[in-house]
Protein backbone atom coordinates (compact mmCIF):
# COMPACT_ATOMS: atom_id res chain seq x y z
CA UNK A 1 0.00 0.00 0.00
CA UNK A 2 1.09 3.53 -0.99
CA UNK A 3 2.54 5.62 1.92
CA UNK A 4 -0.09 5.37 5.09
CA UNK A 5 -0.07 8.48 5.93
CA UNK A 6 -1.12 9.63 2.33
CA UNK A 7 -4.44 8.36 3.22
CA UNK A 8 -7.83 10.36 3.49
CA UNK A 9 -9.24 9.35 6.68
CA UNK A 10 -12.63 7.94 4.82
CA UNK A 11 -9.56 6.19 3.03
CA UNK A 12 -7.87 4.74 5.44
CA UNK A 13 -11.10 3.76 7.63
CA UNK A 14 -12.38 1.96 3.90
CA UNK A 15 -8.52 -0.24 3.78
CA UNK A 16 -9.09 -1.26 8.25
CA UNK A 17 -12.78 -2.29 7.16
CA UNK A 18 -11.12 -4.44 3.97
CA UNK A 19 -8.72 -5.77 5.98
CA UNK A 20 -5.94 -4.19 3.31
CA UNK A 21 -4.27 -1.31 6.51
CA UNK A 22 -3.53 -2.62 9.88
CA UNK A 23 -5.05 -0.12 12.13
CA UNK A 24 -2.37 -0.23 15.09
CA UNK A 25 0.34 0.27 12.37
CA UNK A 26 -2.02 3.18 11.01
CA UNK A 27 -2.15 4.85 14.41
CA UNK A 28 1.44 4.59 15.39
CA UNK A 29 2.25 5.82 12.40
CA UNK A 30 0.20 9.01 13.19
CA UNK A 31 2.19 8.81 16.46
CA UNK A 32 5.34 9.28 15.38
CA UNK A 33 4.17 12.26 12.41
CA UNK A 34 2.35 14.10 16.06
CA UNK A 35 5.53 13.72 17.41
CA UNK A 36 7.50 15.64 15.05
CA UNK A 37 5.56 18.90 16.08
CA UNK A 38 7.40 21.73 15.34
CA UNK A 39 4.54 24.40 14.99
CA UNK A 40 3.55 24.32 18.81
CA UNK A 41 0.74 23.04 18.12
CA UNK A 42 0.02 20.12 20.50
CA UNK A 43 -0.42 20.70 24.34
CA UNK A 44 -0.19 17.68 25.28
CA UNK A 45 0.53 14.03 23.10
CA UNK A 46 -0.48 10.56 23.84
CA UNK A 47 2.54 9.47 23.65
CA UNK A 48 2.38 6.24 24.99
CA UNK A 49 -0.45 5.14 23.10
CA UNK A 50 -2.01 4.76 26.46
CA UNK A 51 -4.39 7.64 27.53
CA UNK A 52 -5.62 6.21 30.28
CA UNK A 53 -9.35 6.60 30.86
CA UNK A 54 -9.71 8.00 26.65
CA UNK A 55 -7.63 4.80 25.46
CA UNK A 56 -9.46 2.94 22.75
CA UNK A 57 -9.74 -0.70 22.44
CA UNK A 58 -9.37 -1.86 19.05
CA UNK A 59 -8.47 1.34 16.66
CA UNK A 60 -11.19 1.00 13.91
CA UNK A 61 -10.72 4.76 12.46
CA UNK A 62 -8.31 7.21 11.85
CA UNK A 63 -6.68 8.86 15.42
CA UNK A 64 -7.76 11.96 15.89
CA UNK A 65 -6.59 15.69 17.60
CA UNK A 66 -8.41 16.92 20.05
CA UNK A 67 -8.73 20.80 20.77
CA UNK A 68 -7.48 21.11 24.76
CA UNK A 69 -10.55 22.82 25.16
CA UNK A 70 -12.59 19.46 25.63
CA UNK A 71 -12.51 17.83 28.84
CA UNK A 72 -10.83 14.54 28.44
CA UNK A 73 -10.39 12.15 31.88
CA UNK A 74 -7.29 12.44 33.93
CA UNK A 75 -5.76 13.71 30.76
CA UNK A 76 -4.61 17.70 30.82
CA UNK A 77 -6.96 20.53 29.60
CA UNK A 78 -6.22 24.34 30.33
CA UNK A 79 -8.24 25.33 27.51
CA UNK A 80 -5.26 27.73 26.64
CA UNK A 81 -5.06 28.89 29.89
CA UNK A 82 -3.08 29.62 32.91
CA UNK A 83 -5.55 29.49 34.95
CA UNK A 84 -6.67 25.67 34.47
CA UNK A 85 -2.62 24.39 35.00
CA UNK A 86 -2.40 21.51 35.94
CA UNK A 87 -6.49 20.40 35.88
CA UNK A 88 -7.16 17.07 34.90
CA UNK A 89 -11.12 16.26 34.84
CA UNK A 90 -12.94 13.64 36.04
CA UNK A 91 -15.22 12.88 33.02
CA UNK A 92 -14.75 13.18 29.17
CA UNK A 93 -16.89 15.11 26.93
CA UNK A 94 -19.30 13.64 24.86
CA UNK A 95 -18.10 14.46 21.10
CA UNK A 96 -14.77 12.78 22.60
CA UNK A 97 -16.76 9.82 24.12
CA UNK A 98 -18.40 9.53 20.85
CA UNK A 99 -14.81 9.03 18.88
CA UNK A 100 -13.60 6.76 21.02
CA UNK A 101 -16.46 4.58 20.88
CA UNK A 102 -16.24 5.00 17.04
CA UNK A 103 -12.42 3.54 17.53
CA UNK A 104 -10.51 7.01 17.09
CA UNK A 105 -7.30 6.75 19.37
CA UNK A 106 -7.09 10.61 20.71
CA UNK A 107 -3.84 11.50 19.29
CA UNK A 108 -2.94 14.68 21.58
CA UNK A 109 -4.74 18.26 22.96
CA UNK A 110 -4.01 21.15 20.25
CA UNK A 111 -3.13 24.29 21.82
CA UNK A 112 -5.43 27.04 20.88
CA UNK A 113 -6.64 30.64 22.17
CA UNK A 114 -7.20 31.17 25.63
CA UNK A 115 -10.64 30.12 26.21
CA UNK A 116 -11.26 29.94 22.45
CA UNK A 117 -10.74 34.00 22.80
CA UNK A 118 -8.99 34.78 19.70
CA UNK A 119 -8.53 34.54 15.84
CA UNK A 120 -4.76 34.61 15.64
CA UNK A 121 -4.14 31.92 17.88
CA UNK A 122 -2.04 34.22 19.84
CA UNK A 123 -3.62 34.02 23.03
CA UNK A 124 -2.55 31.61 24.35
CA UNK A 125 -0.87 31.25 27.70
CA UNK A 126 1.24 28.38 25.80
CA UNK A 127 2.45 30.38 23.28
CA UNK A 128 1.49 30.88 19.57
CA UNK A 129 0.31 27.85 17.49
CA UNK A 130 2.62 28.41 13.69
CA UNK A 131 1.09 28.22 10.16
CA UNK A 132 2.42 25.03 8.64
CA UNK A 133 2.62 27.34 5.33
CA UNK A 134 4.59 29.83 6.50
CA UNK A 135 6.07 29.57 10.22
CA UNK A 136 6.59 33.76 10.48
CA UNK A 137 2.49 33.99 10.41
CA UNK A 138 -0.42 32.98 12.29
CA UNK A 139 -2.83 29.71 11.99
CA UNK A 140 -6.29 31.66 12.86
CA UNK A 141 -8.03 31.15 15.40
CA UNK A 142 -8.94 30.12 18.13
CA UNK A 143 -8.79 26.53 16.49
CA UNK A 144 -5.49 27.35 15.43
CA UNK A 145 -3.61 24.15 16.44
CA UNK A 146 -6.25 21.92 15.35
CA UNK A 147 -6.16 23.56 12.00
CA UNK A 148 -2.48 23.12 12.16
CA UNK A 149 -1.49 19.75 12.95
CA UNK A 150 -4.04 19.06 10.01
CA UNK A 151 -2.52 21.33 7.30
CA UNK A 152 0.69 20.70 8.38
CA UNK A 153 0.79 16.50 8.42
CA UNK A 154 0.57 16.56 12.14
CA UNK A 155 -2.83 14.70 12.44
CA UNK A 156 -5.23 12.92 10.00
CA UNK A 157 -8.01 15.37 10.81
CA UNK A 158 -9.11 16.59 14.55
CA UNK A 159 -12.30 18.93 15.98
CA UNK A 160 -12.74 22.06 17.22
CA UNK A 161 -14.88 24.51 18.44
CA UNK A 162 -16.68 27.40 16.77
CA UNK A 163 -18.11 31.06 18.49
CA UNK A 164 -17.96 32.98 16.10
CA UNK A 165 -15.80 31.52 13.17
CA UNK A 166 -12.84 29.58 15.14
CA UNK A 167 -13.03 26.98 13.07
CA UNK A 168 -13.44 27.88 9.60
CA UNK A 169 -11.18 30.68 9.72
CA UNK A 170 -8.16 28.93 10.62
CA UNK A 171 -9.36 26.27 8.40
CA UNK A 172 -9.36 28.74 5.27
CA UNK A 173 -5.76 30.29 6.97
CA UNK A 174 -4.62 26.29 6.85
CA UNK A 175 -5.86 25.22 3.23
CA UNK A 176 -8.49 22.50 4.72
CA UNK A 177 -11.64 22.11 5.31
CA UNK A 178 -13.86 23.24 8.34
CA UNK A 179 -17.54 23.15 9.28
CA UNK A 180 -19.54 24.09 11.82
CA UNK A 181 -22.48 22.35 12.00
CA UNK A 182 -26.40 23.49 13.19
CA UNK A 183 -26.59 24.55 16.81
CA UNK A 184 -27.39 21.90 18.58
CA UNK A 185 -26.24 19.22 15.99
CA UNK A 186 -23.37 18.43 18.73
CA UNK A 187 -23.57 17.68 22.10
CA UNK A 188 -21.50 20.87 24.24
CA UNK A 189 -21.38 18.40 27.06
CA UNK A 190 -17.67 18.43 28.58
CA UNK A 191 -16.57 21.64 25.97
CA UNK A 192 -15.06 24.08 28.38
CA UNK A 193 -17.86 27.14 28.02
CA UNK A 194 -17.21 30.24 26.31
CA UNK A 195 -20.26 31.67 24.66
CA UNK A 196 -23.17 28.96 25.72
CA UNK A 197 -25.67 30.29 23.12
CA UNK A 198 -23.03 30.18 20.15
CA UNK A 199 -20.43 27.81 21.26
CA UNK A 200 -20.31 24.78 18.49
CA UNK A 201 -18.04 21.66 18.11
CA UNK A 202 -17.15 20.62 14.42
CA UNK A 203 -14.35 18.82 12.34
CA UNK A 204 -11.46 19.63 10.81
CA UNK A 205 -10.09 17.91 8.15
CA UNK A 206 -8.32 17.12 4.43
CA UNK A 207 -11.59 17.09 2.68
CA UNK A 208 -15.47 17.27 2.93
CA UNK A 209 -15.93 13.26 2.64
CA UNK A 210 -13.62 13.65 5.86
CA UNK A 211 -15.77 15.91 7.36
CA UNK A 212 -18.80 14.11 6.67
CA UNK A 213 -17.73 11.19 8.15
CA UNK A 214 -16.37 12.89 11.60
CA UNK A 215 -19.94 14.75 11.32
CA UNK A 216 -21.53 11.33 11.38
CA UNK A 217 -19.96 9.87 14.44
CA UNK A 218 -19.82 13.38 16.36
CA UNK A 219 -23.74 14.26 16.04
CA UNK A 220 -26.50 13.16 17.76
CA UNK A 221 -28.96 14.57 21.04
CA UNK A 222 -27.24 14.36 24.10
CA UNK A 223 -29.18 13.95 28.08
CA UNK A 224 -26.50 15.90 29.42
CA UNK A 225 -26.78 19.03 27.09
CA UNK A 226 -30.49 19.45 26.90
CA UNK A 227 -29.57 21.81 24.30
CA UNK A 228 -28.42 19.17 21.95
CA UNK A 229 -30.64 17.50 19.50
CA UNK A 230 -28.85 15.91 16.57
CA UNK A 231 -29.41 15.62 13.01
CA UNK A 232 -32.21 14.71 11.54
CA UNK A 233 -30.50 11.35 10.26
CA UNK A 234 -26.57 10.98 10.24
CA UNK A 235 -24.92 12.31 7.17
CA UNK A 236 -23.99 9.56 3.86
CA UNK A 237 -20.25 10.32 2.62
CA UNK A 238 -21.05 13.15 -0.55
CA UNK A 239 -20.86 11.80 -3.87
CA UNK A 240 -22.24 14.35 -6.01
CA UNK A 241 -20.87 15.82 -9.32
CA UNK A 242 -22.42 18.92 -10.21
CA UNK A 243 -24.46 21.70 -8.60
CA UNK A 244 -27.69 22.07 -11.46
CA UNK A 245 -30.55 22.76 -10.29
CA UNK A 246 -29.14 24.73 -6.98
CA UNK A 247 -29.43 28.68 -6.71
CA UNK A 248 -25.82 30.28 -4.42
CA UNK A 249 -26.95 33.71 -3.15
CA UNK A 250 -23.87 36.20 -3.05
CA UNK A 251 -24.54 38.86 -0.30
CA UNK A 252 -24.17 42.45 -1.10
CA UNK A 253 -23.93 43.57 1.87
CA UNK A 254 -21.02 41.90 3.19
CA UNK A 255 -19.11 40.96 -0.14
CA UNK A 256 -19.28 44.97 -1.34
CA UNK A 257 -16.59 44.98 2.07
CA UNK A 258 -13.30 45.61 1.54
CA UNK A 259 -11.12 42.12 1.36
CA UNK A 260 -7.60 41.44 -0.13
CA UNK A 261 -7.18 41.89 -3.90
CA UNK A 262 -5.90 38.19 -4.06
CA UNK A 263 -9.09 36.73 -1.54
CA UNK A 264 -11.61 38.33 -3.89
CA UNK A 265 -10.06 36.80 -7.50
CA UNK A 266 -10.37 33.77 -6.11
CA UNK A 267 -13.84 34.42 -4.67
CA UNK A 268 -14.98 34.89 -8.21
CA UNK A 269 -12.87 32.33 -9.70
CA UNK A 270 -15.10 30.13 -7.37
CA UNK A 271 -17.87 31.71 -8.21
CA UNK A 272 -17.63 30.50 -12.10
CA UNK A 273 -17.27 27.12 -11.21
CA UNK A 274 -20.00 27.01 -9.38
CA UNK A 275 -21.66 28.83 -12.57
CA UNK A 276 -19.65 25.89 -14.85
CA UNK A 277 -20.90 23.29 -12.43
CA UNK A 278 -24.70 24.26 -13.77
CA UNK A 279 -25.34 26.50 -10.18
CA UNK A 280 -27.15 29.46 -10.52
CA UNK A 281 -25.98 32.59 -8.79
CA UNK A 282 -28.05 35.72 -7.74
CA UNK A 283 -27.39 38.24 -5.28
CA UNK A 284 -28.97 38.68 -1.66
CA UNK A 285 -29.60 41.40 0.36
CA UNK A 286 -28.68 40.26 3.78
CA UNK A 287 -29.18 44.20 5.58
CA UNK A 288 -28.28 43.13 9.20
CA UNK A 289 -25.13 41.12 8.68
CA UNK A 290 -22.89 43.72 8.65
CA UNK A 291 -23.57 44.77 12.13
CA UNK A 292 -23.17 41.01 13.03
CA UNK A 293 -19.25 42.15 14.77
CA UNK A 294 -21.08 44.52 16.62
CA UNK A 295 -23.58 42.09 17.87
CA UNK A 296 -21.33 39.51 18.22
CA UNK A 297 -18.77 41.31 20.27
CA UNK A 298 -21.42 42.38 22.99
CA UNK A 299 -23.34 38.83 23.12
CA UNK A 300 -20.17 36.64 23.20
CA UNK A 301 -18.19 38.30 25.94
CA UNK A 302 -21.55 38.99 27.88
CA UNK A 303 -21.67 34.97 28.60
CA UNK A 304 -18.12 34.86 28.48
CA UNK A 305 -18.43 37.43 31.44
CA UNK A 306 -20.95 35.08 33.09
CA UNK A 307 -19.58 31.70 32.25
CA UNK A 308 -15.84 32.76 33.90
CA UNK A 309 -16.91 33.58 36.88
CA UNK A 310 -16.68 29.87 38.09
CA UNK A 311 -12.64 29.86 37.70
CA UNK A 312 -11.85 31.87 41.27
CA UNK A 313 -8.94 29.39 42.48
CA UNK A 314 -11.50 27.34 44.89
CA UNK A 315 -12.34 24.47 42.61
CA UNK A 316 -9.84 23.88 40.11
CA UNK A 317 -7.07 24.98 38.39
CA UNK A 318 -4.49 27.08 39.92
CA UNK A 319 -4.49 29.13 43.16
CA UNK A 320 -2.84 32.17 43.91
CA UNK A 321 -2.27 32.74 47.32
CA UNK A 322 -3.06 35.67 49.59
CA UNK A 323 -2.68 35.56 53.41
CA UNK A 324 -5.49 33.63 54.44
CA UNK A 325 -7.58 36.58 52.57
CA UNK A 326 -11.03 34.99 50.43
CA UNK A 327 -11.09 37.99 48.57
CA UNK A 328 -7.75 38.74 47.64
CA UNK A 329 -7.07 35.46 46.86
CA UNK A 330 -9.97 35.39 43.93
CA UNK A 331 -8.48 38.67 43.23
CA UNK A 332 -5.01 37.60 42.27
CA UNK A 333 -5.65 33.81 40.79
CA UNK A 334 -7.95 36.04 38.39
CA UNK A 335 -5.50 38.35 37.42
CA UNK A 336 -2.49 36.35 37.71
CA UNK A 337 -4.50 33.48 35.44
CA UNK A 338 -5.98 35.27 32.98
CA UNK A 339 -4.82 36.36 29.60
CA UNK A 340 -4.79 40.18 28.18
CA UNK A 341 -7.43 39.27 26.07
CA UNK A 342 -9.99 36.93 28.32
CA UNK A 343 -9.85 40.12 30.80
CA UNK A 344 -10.76 42.49 28.59
CA UNK A 345 -13.91 40.70 27.18
CA UNK A 346 -14.66 40.09 30.81
CA UNK A 347 -14.48 43.30 31.79
CA UNK A 348 -16.53 44.11 28.09
CA UNK A 349 -19.04 42.13 29.09
CA UNK A 350 -19.34 42.61 33.03
CA UNK A 351 -20.66 46.47 31.62
CA UNK A 352 -22.76 45.12 29.14
CA UNK A 353 -24.76 43.33 31.74
CA UNK A 354 -24.59 45.79 34.58
CA UNK A 355 -27.69 47.72 35.68
CA UNK A 356 -28.64 50.62 33.56
CA UNK A 357 -26.80 49.76 30.38
CA UNK A 358 -28.24 46.25 29.85
CA UNK A 359 -30.84 46.95 27.41
CA UNK A 360 -28.87 49.66 25.33
CA UNK A 361 -25.93 47.09 24.78
CA UNK A 362 -27.49 43.36 25.31
CA UNK A 363 -30.82 43.84 24.76
CA UNK A 364 -29.93 45.88 21.62
CA UNK A 365 -27.40 43.09 20.37
CA UNK A 366 -29.85 40.01 20.92
CA UNK A 367 -32.61 42.52 18.69
CA UNK A 368 -29.54 42.53 16.10
CA UNK A 369 -29.13 38.70 15.81
CA UNK A 370 -32.99 38.25 15.65
CA UNK A 371 -32.64 40.36 12.33
CA UNK A 372 -30.03 38.37 10.96
CA UNK A 373 -31.32 34.96 11.96
CA UNK A 374 -34.53 35.94 9.86
CA UNK A 375 -32.26 37.86 7.29
CA UNK A 376 -31.14 34.13 6.28
CA UNK A 377 -34.60 32.69 6.79
CA UNK A 378 -35.89 35.78 3.84
CA UNK A 379 -32.71 34.91 1.81
CA UNK A 380 -32.87 30.38 1.91
CA UNK A 381 -36.74 31.30 1.28
CA UNK A 382 -35.23 31.53 -2.74
CA UNK A 383 -32.23 30.45 -2.24
CA UNK A 384 -30.63 27.27 -1.29
CA UNK A 385 -27.00 28.29 0.05
CA UNK A 386 -25.28 31.44 0.74
CA UNK A 387 -21.76 31.87 -0.23
CA UNK A 388 -18.69 34.56 1.08
CA UNK A 389 -14.95 34.73 1.04
CA UNK A 390 -14.19 33.06 4.79
CA UNK A 391 -11.70 35.62 5.67
CA UNK A 392 -10.71 38.64 4.23
CA UNK A 393 -6.83 38.49 3.82
CA UNK A 394 -4.94 35.20 3.82
CA UNK A 395 -2.90 34.30 6.91
CA UNK A 396 -1.19 37.66 8.66
CA UNK A 397 2.41 38.02 10.19
CA UNK A 398 2.78 36.84 13.68
CA UNK A 399 2.03 39.82 15.51
CA UNK A 400 0.64 42.56 13.26
CA UNK A 401 -2.33 42.78 14.93
CA UNK A 402 -1.91 41.96 18.55
CA UNK A 403 -1.83 45.93 19.19
CA UNK A 404 -5.37 46.51 17.70
CA UNK A 405 -8.18 44.42 19.13
CA UNK A 406 -10.58 46.27 16.29
CA UNK A 407 -8.55 44.69 13.56
CA UNK A 408 -8.39 41.38 15.11
CA UNK A 409 -11.96 41.33 15.20
CA UNK A 410 -12.68 42.63 12.24
CA UNK A 411 -11.32 38.75 10.84
CA UNK A 412 -14.49 37.02 11.74
CA UNK A 413 -16.45 39.81 9.73
CA UNK A 414 -17.95 37.18 7.59
CA UNK A 415 -18.55 34.13 9.96
CA UNK A 416 -20.11 35.33 12.66
CA UNK A 417 -23.47 36.19 11.09
CA UNK A 418 -23.95 31.99 10.30
CA UNK A 419 -23.29 31.51 13.96
CA UNK A 420 -25.35 34.30 15.16
CA UNK A 421 -28.03 32.63 13.27
CA UNK A 422 -27.26 29.10 14.32
CA UNK A 423 -26.79 28.19 10.68
CA UNK A 424 -24.59 25.67 9.12
CA UNK A 425 -21.47 26.92 7.15
CA UNK A 426 -18.54 24.91 5.39
CA UNK A 427 -15.27 26.23 4.54
CA UNK A 428 -13.05 24.96 2.02
CA UNK A 429 -9.80 26.04 0.03
CA UNK A 430 -10.29 27.20 -3.34
CA UNK A 431 -7.00 28.69 -3.93
CA UNK A 432 -3.92 30.08 -3.43
CA UNK A 433 -3.35 33.94 -3.21
CA UNK A 434 -0.03 36.22 -2.10
CA UNK A 435 -0.72 38.72 0.62
CA UNK A 436 -1.59 42.25 0.60
CA UNK A 437 2.37 43.56 0.40
CA UNK A 438 4.17 40.56 -1.12
CA UNK A 439 4.94 36.97 -0.07
CA UNK A 440 4.89 33.25 -0.48
CA UNK A 441 1.07 31.87 -2.27
CA UNK A 442 -1.00 31.18 0.51
CA UNK A 443 -4.47 29.52 0.80
CA UNK A 444 -8.04 30.95 0.70
CA UNK A 445 -11.05 30.03 1.99
CA UNK A 446 -14.41 29.94 0.30
CA UNK A 447 -17.64 29.98 2.83
CA UNK A 448 -21.12 28.18 1.82
CA UNK A 449 -23.80 28.50 4.56
CA UNK A 450 -26.88 26.67 4.77
CA UNK A 451 -30.40 26.61 6.47
CA UNK A 452 -30.40 24.98 9.56
CA UNK A 453 -29.98 21.23 10.28
CA UNK A 454 -29.50 21.23 6.14
CA UNK A 455 -25.68 19.24 6.37
CA UNK A 456 -26.40 16.83 4.20
CA UNK A 457 -27.12 18.88 1.12
CA UNK A 458 -24.38 21.48 2.32
CA UNK A 459 -21.71 18.64 2.12
CA UNK A 460 -22.88 17.41 -1.54
CA UNK A 461 -22.74 20.44 -3.03
CA UNK A 462 -19.58 21.36 -1.23
CA UNK A 463 -18.05 17.99 -2.49
CA UNK A 464 -19.08 18.98 -5.62
CA UNK A 465 -17.49 22.37 -5.39
CA UNK A 466 -14.66 21.05 -3.68
CA UNK A 467 -13.66 18.39 -6.70
CA UNK A 468 -14.26 21.20 -9.64
CA UNK A 469 -11.66 22.91 -7.68
CA UNK A 470 -9.15 20.08 -7.52
CA UNK A 471 -6.88 22.00 -4.83
CA UNK A 472 -3.95 19.58 -3.33
CA UNK A 473 -1.35 22.09 -2.60
CA UNK A 474 0.62 21.31 0.71
CA UNK A 475 2.75 23.27 2.79
CA UNK A 476 6.09 23.04 1.98
CA UNK A 477 8.02 19.97 3.95
CA UNK A 478 4.58 18.14 4.38
CA UNK A 479 3.90 15.09 2.41
CA UNK A 480 3.09 15.43 -1.15
CA UNK A 481 3.66 19.33 -0.88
Amino acid sequence: MADMLELTAVEAHEAMAAGELDAGEYAEAWSKAAAGDDLNAYLWRNEDGDGGAIAVDRPSIAPIAVKDIFCTEGVPTTAGSRILDGYRPPYTATAVQRLIEAGAPILGKTNMDEFAMGSSNENSAYGPVLNPWDRTRVPGGSSGGSAAVVGGGLAPWAIGTDTGGSIRQPAALCGIVGLKPTYGAISRYGMIAFASSLDQCGPLTRDVRDAALLLAILQGADPCDSTSVGLRQAPQLPDREDLKGLRFAVPSDLTEHVFDAGVRQVFEATLEKIEALGGELGEVSLPHAEHGISAYYVIAPAEASSNLARYDGVRYGMRAGADGDLIQMYEKTRAEGFGAEVKRRIMLGTYALSSGYYDAYYGQAQKVRTKIAADFRTAFEEFDFVVTPTSPSVAFGLGEKTADPLAMYLNDFFTVPMSLAGIPAISIPAGLSEPEGGGPRLPVGFQIAAPAFAEQGLLDASYALEQAIGFDARPQGVRGG
